[in-house]
C-alpha cells in the first residue's frame, strides 16, 4: 500500500457519480460534518434526473414499497426503504418550495422543470460543505484502508470510497461500466446484467403491418410469465412501447411471448354476444374503436378479423375475434438495449453488501449504491426513490 500523509487531498468520503444516488449520500455525508468530494466524468451533474420524466423528472412514488422492485434477494431493499421514505423527500422537495404534482399511481412531478431537483440537490451540497468536481474521470488505484484514486486534478485519498456510477442504460448521457468493472476487478460479484424498462422490437414481417399505428396508445393489462400490468401500450415504428411494456420489459425473456389483453375489464365473448343481440348492423369495426381507436380497429379487421355487422357474427367468428384481442399474442424479437432502456437489471451482488450501511462486505470503506446495485424499481419513481434511499443509507455511516 502507498504510504501518503493526510493533505489538501485527503478527504472523510470520495464519491464517484454524482447522480440521484451519488448527491444524496453527499449531503448525508456532509450534514454528519465529513469532508466531502464528488467526482463525475461527465460535464454537469444529474444528467438523468436533467431527462426524467420528459423533463419533469418523476422524483418518487408514494406508494414505493420493496414490491416495486426486482432484486436477486427481495428482502435486500427493505432496510434503506424503510429508513428514507418517500415522505422524507418530499418534505424535502416542499422545503425548497418546489411545486409538483401526482400525476397517477402515486407518481410524482415537478410542475415546472427537471432543474428544480438539481439545483435543491446542489443547493444542500452547498450546505453541507460538499465538493462537486464535473469533467473528472478517476482511476481507483487502491483500496486498501486508505482508498487511492487518480483524477485530472492528481491523487486523491479517502478513507470511504463509494460508487455511485449508475449502470449501462442511456450511453449517450454518459452511462459506463466502471462500477462493474471496478468490482469485477477487486473479486466482488457482479449479476449478469441487460436492459430494463425498455420497448421492445418486432421482426419485421409482424411490424409490416403495425408500422401505421405508430404513435397511437391503448390501454391493455400486459402479462409475461410471471407478473401483469394495467398500463398503456404504444405502437412504435420499431414495435411496442409504453408504461405497461416498458413495465414489463424487466421480467420479458427472450423467447417468451407477451399477452395483450386489449379489453381490460370486459368480458368480450360476453360483450360482443350481447351486441350481436342489441346492435345486430352495428359494424364490428365500429364496436372496437369505442376502446381500440378507430385506426387500430380498422387494422385488426384487416389483418385477422373479417369486418361485418355484429348481427352476423356467429360464434366462431366471435371467437376469433377474441383470440386476436384478449389477448393478443406478442413474441418480441428482442429489445431496443441500453440505448432506450431506463435501467440496468443486475448488477453488484447484494450478497456482496450490508443492506443496512451498503458497505462491502469484504472491503471495509468501500460502498455501492444506486442502479450500479442489483436493484430495480418499477417505473413511476420507484428508481429516484431506490437512489433516495440508498445513497442515504450510505451517507449515514461513510
Amino acid at each position: 500500500m502507498t504510504s501518503l500523509n493526510k493533505t489538501s487531498n485527503h478527504y472523510d468520503v470520495i464519491i464517484v457519480g454524482a447522480g440521484a444516488a451519488g448527491l444524496m449520500c453527499a449531503i448525508t455525508a456532509g450534514q454528519r460534518g465529513r469532508r466531502v468530494l464528488v467526482l463525475d466524468h461527465a460535464n454537469k451533474v444529474g444528467k438523468k434526473i436533467l431527462m426524467s420524466g420528459g423533463g419533469r423528472c418523476n422524483f418518487t412514488n408514494m406508494y414505493s414499497a420493496p414490491e416495486n422492485f426486482i432484486c436477486s434477494n427481495p428482502h435486500f431493499v427493505k432496510s434503506a426503504l424503510s429508513r428514507y421514505t418517500p415522505w422524507h423527500f418530499i418534505e424535502l422537495v416542499e422545503q425548497h418550495q418546489i411545486a409538483y404534482h401526482e400525476k397517477k399511481l402515486g407518481q410524482l412531478f415537478c410542475d415546472n422543470s427537471s432543474k428544480d431537483i438539481v439545483q435543491m440537490l446542489l443547493r444542500e451540497c452547498d450546505a453541507a460543505g460538499v465538493t462537486i468536481q464535473t469533467d473528472s474521470p478517476v482511476q481507483v488505484l487502491e483500496t486498501d484502508e486508505l482508498k487511492l484514486l487518480e483524477s485530472p486534478q492528481g491523487r486523491l485519498q479517502c478513507d470511504s470510497l463509494v460508487i455511485a456510477t449508475g449502470g449501462l442504460s442511456i450511453p449517450k448521457m454518459g452511462a459506463t461500466g466502471f462500477g462493474f468493472e471496478l468490482a469485477r476487478r477487486l473479486n466482488i460479484p457482479v449479476l449478469p446484467t441487460r436492459a430494463g424498462l425498455v420497448p421492445v422490437v418486432l421482426d419485421d414481417h409482424k411490424l409490416k403491418p403495425l408500422v401505421e399505428l405508430s404513435g397511437i396508445s391503448v390501454d391493455t393489462v400486459t402479462e409475461t410469465d410471471s407478473c401483469s400490468f394495467r398500463e398503456n401500450i404504444l405502437f412504435t415504428h420499431r414495435g411496442l412501447s409504453g408504461p405497461a411494456i416498458l413495465q414489463a420489459s424487466s421480467y420479458w425473456q427472450p423467447g417468451d411471448a407477451l399477452k395483450i389483453d386489449m379489453f381490460p375489464d370486459i368480458d368480450l365473448t360476453a360483450y360482443l354476444t350481447e351486441m350481436r343481440r342489441e346492435k345486430p348492423k352495428t359494424a364490428l369495426k365500429t364496436l372496437l374503436a369505442d376502446k381500440l381507436t378507430r385506426r387500430v380497429a380498422q387494422l385488426w379487421c384487416e389483418q385477422w378479423i373479417e369486418d361485418k355487422p355484429v348481427g352476423q357474427l356467429s360464434d366462431s367468428d366471435i371467437e376469433q375475434v377474441v383470440s386476436h384481442c384478449q389477448p393478443w399474442t406478442v413474441k418480441p424479437s428482442g429489445t431496443e438495449g441500453y440505448r432506450t432502456a431506463e435501467v440496468t437489471l443486475g448488477g453488484i451482488d447484494t450478497d456482496a453488501l450490508s443492506s443496512k450501511t451498503m458497505a462491502c462486505k469484504d472491503h471495509p470503506g468501500l460502498y455501492f449504491i444506486g442502479e450500479v446495485v442489483d436493484v430495480t424499481g418499477h417505473l413511476g419513481g420507484h428508481n429516484f426513490q431506490w437512489a433516495w434511499a440508498s445513497g442515504h443509507a450510505a451517507g449515514q455511516f461513510v
